[in-house]
Order: structure tokens, then sequence, then C-alpha cells
């Protein structure tokens, strides 16, 4: 019985402890909160000023020595510091503001959560200052002024047979727009340090190794130098590879890469100068047993220098590796020796004959009226080709019009046709009584040669 009353007597003074705790820390904690009506609380801070237990009818002396104090330092990508104190723009404490709503925020009764949690607020326009002289002093920085290196995109170097990517240039470029506007505000806000970098005040390449495009336009490069052509002239032949084409290739700022139609013109340009042969002096075995050489006329190969170009282009860009010839304008029987072959027209204005050559073989011959080197009206000599071949059709010109069954042109409106208006022909017709260019053949000789011909076949013509 006894054990039981000390027990009960045990657990009164337990609970009586308990009160007294319980009213004591209630206390304790009304007595601090009538502390903070007329203080901040702990770990509080306004426009970067530490105001932590401070009595609100302080704070204006406290900003008073924070502003007399204050910098702000600048930390720069290349290990530079510069500093911005508050007497270099006049930086002043603007009175007519108030922290009043600061301290109405602040409920006295709530204190305990700044123990646990910082309290930071930011004031607009608490701080006044001379924006035209931070003007002047942000343009009179280093980082602003001096050893500037721009920001760079990766770029890319051909090694051989392909490209490697060579890392992006960061710089030290500012980007002014970004800076003073973080500038006005961490003065504002009363901050100490401004790193450049972490804010991003300078100006970045818009393409690093890293991005997705980087790799995109490395694998169109190496497409683009894979590509291997070979030219055929003939028995001759022209390589083209990466080797050449890299230097055609270019990587604009968005990382397109750029193929130079005037470098691949020039290219092109020059297989023409070399494998061109219109216009060439060419040796020529006569029907009568003579060498001559022939230096006039549009007979060769030329090759059409837009089209493949174009071609080439479309060739680069899908990386193509084949073997062909280039496109021409016009194409020459032959290749080799004079290009003129063993099937020909051959015309000698001196001796006024016609000799039609196939496959080697003389497949028709006979005398012929050429133009009338008197009135103007000499055939044209050199080597030529015949353009096309037309059958009945009528001849048109100054004062003459002429029905032909006949008509194989080979240099403008100058042909071979028959000249049925025509009883004789040879000698020195042509001198009094030629014709106005074109070269005049009986019914039967240009009957044989238009059964017999191709279009292209050369017409050469010459004096002896």
């Amino acid at each position: 019985m006894k054990q039981i009353k000390i027990m009960m007597l045990s657990k009164r003074k337990i609970k009586r402890n308990f009160i007294i705790f319980v009213i004591s820390s209630a206390g304790i904690y009304l007595l601090i909160s009538l502390y903070f009506i007329n203080h901040f609380y702990f770990r509080t801070e306004i426009n970067g000023i530490n105001v932590s237990l401070k009595a609100h009818k302080n704070v204006s002396n406290i900003i008073g020595k924070f502003l007399k104090d204050y910098k702000l330092q600048l930390l720069e990508r290349n290990g530079e510091r510069e500093v911005i104190t508050g007497q270099d723009i006049e930086m002043r404490y603007n009175k007519s503001n108030t922290i009043l709503q600061i301290n109405k925020m602040q409920n006295p009764f709530l204190w305990i959560g700044s123990l646990f949690k910082s309290k930071k607020y930011y004031i607009k326009d608490l701080y006044d200052y001379n924006r035209s002289l931070l003007d002047s002093k942000i343009n009179s920085l280093k980082c602003l002024n001096e050893n500037i290196i721009e920001p760079h995109n990766v770029d890319y170097k051909y090694t051989g047979n392909s490209y490697e990517i060579l890392r992006e240039i960061n710089g030290n470029k500012i980007n002014k727009t970004q800076f003073v506007k973080v500038i006005n505000k961490y003065i504002s806000e009363g901050r100490p340090v401004l790193d450049l970098n972490k804010m991003q005040c300078y100006e970045v390449p818009k393409y690093t190794k890293s991005s997705e495009k980087t790799l995109i336009t490395k694998n169109k490069l190496n497409r683009y130098v894979s590509t291997n052509i070979t030219y055929l002239f003939g028995s001759a032949r022209e390589q083209l590879d990466g080797t050449i084409i890299h230097q055609w290739l270019h990587v604009d700022e968005d990382l397109e890469v750029i193929i130079s139609k005037e470098e691949v013109s020039k290219y092109i340009n020059k297989l023409s100068k070399k494998y061109d042969t219109v216009g060439v002096i060419r040796e020529f075995q006569t029907s009568t047993g003579k060498k001559i050489e022939l230096k006039d006329g549009l007979y060769g190969w030329k090759i059409n220098q837009d089209s493949e170009t174009d071609a080439l282009l479309s060739n680069i860009k899908q990386g193509d590796v084949t073997t062909k010839e280039p496109i021409y304008l016009q194409k020459a029987f032959s290749r080799e020796g004079n290009e003129i072959g063993n099937t020909y027209i051959e015309i000698n204005i001196s001796k006024q004959y016609l000799w039609f050559y196939k496959d080697g073989k003389l497949i028709a011959g006979g005398s012929v009226v050429t133009g009338n080197p008197n009135r103007g009206n000499a055939t044209v000599l050199g080597v030529y080709m015949v353009n096309y071949k037309q059958k009945d059709t009528t001849l048109t010109g100054p004062g003459y019009e002429a029905k032909i069954t006949y008509w194989m042109p080979f240099f403008g409106d100058i042909g071979i046709h028959d000249a049925p208006w025509r009883y004789r022909f040879g000698g020195e017709i042509y001198k009094r009584n030629g014709s106005h260019g074109c070269v005049n053949a009986p019914l039967y000789l240009a009957k044989t040669i238009f059964e017999n011909l191709e279009e292209g076949t050369p017409v050469v013509v010459y004096t002896e």
C-alpha cells in the first residue's frame, strides 16, 4: 500500500515539473518574441547586408556603413579580377525608400524558423547610384578593352583522307548587354562578388564539340571527300579525290558545309583547257597525197562546262566513286591522232572536188561548186562536222529561194546539198558563178552521201 502511494506522488511530481517546463518555455519564447518586435530575425539579409539580430532603428546606419565600404569584385575568365566600388559610382542610401515592409513581413512570434532557414530580402531602389558614372566605369574595364579573344565554333581539319574535329574556342569576349544587366542587378542587391562565367556574361560559340550538329557536319565532310571520280579522255585519265576536293569545302557559322561552285567550275575549266580540241591545229593527209595543217573550224571535243560543274557538285554531295566522261557540248569521232578518224567528208576548194570516206573506204566522190570568193561568199575552211541531215527542204537567203532534196549543214546555214539548177560542176565555175557559201553537189553524189552519212561526221575543207 505504501509503495502505491509513493508511485502516485512520483507521477504528480513529474506532471507538475512538465507543466512548469512548458510554462517556462512559453514564457521564454514570448520574451524572445518581444525582442523580435524591434529586431530582425536570425540569419537575415537585406540587399546584401547582414542585419541579423539588429535593431530596426539602426538599419540606416548599418546601410550607410555598408555603402561606404561597398565593392563589387568581378571574377573574369582569364583569372583577372577587377573592382567597382560604391564610391566610383556615388552609391548612396535612398532614404526616400523604406524597410518597414520588411518589418511587417517578419511576424515576431515566428522567429524560431530563422534558426533553420536564412531570409534574404530585396528592396527595389534601396540603393541609388549615378548610372552615367557606372556606364563610364564599365566601359573602362580591361575585360571590355584588352586582349579580347573572339569565341569560335568547332572547326574541322583535313588529315589526309578524313576530317577530325578541332575543339571550339570560348575566348573572353563579353556579351555587353548581359554584362551590364547583371552588374546593375548585383549592385542593386548589394552583392560583393560577380563571377562573369557563372552568370553567362561571355559570348559563347554557337556550336561546341558536344553539339549534335558537330558530328553531322563531320560525317558530311567525310562523305564529300570520299568522292573519287576518274574522268576518261580517250586513253588519258584524270583522277579527282579528297586531296583536291577538301580545298573546295568550307564550313559556315551554322556548321553548313559549302562546296565552292567557283572552285569546282575552275577545275572543270582546267580540264576543258587541257582536253578540249576545238580549233587546234591538225595534220591531215589529203586524197591527193599531200600533208597539210588544218587551223580553223569548229570540229573537236568541247566540254559543257556549266552542265559538268553541276554534275560534279552532285557527285561530291553523294560521295560518288565512279568512272565517267564529262558532259560534252560536242564530241569528235575519235580521241586518237587528228581525231578525224577514217569516216569523213573531204572538200578540196582548189580542185573543186569532194571525197566521202566511210570506215576508211571511199564511198563517193565527184566535182562540186563551192562559194564565190569574188563576192565575199567563199566557203569556210577548216574542220567541221555535219550538224544534221534533212530531206526535201527549201533554202532561202537574200535574193534567192531554192528547193533541194538533200540538205547536210556543217556550219550555220552553210552545208552540202544537191543543186538541180546546175548542169556543170568543178573547174573554175565557183570563181564566177559560185554559191553563197554552200557546197553544191550533183544529185547522185548528194544522194549517196546523204544515205550513208551520220550526224557528227567530220567535214574537212581546205585549199592547196
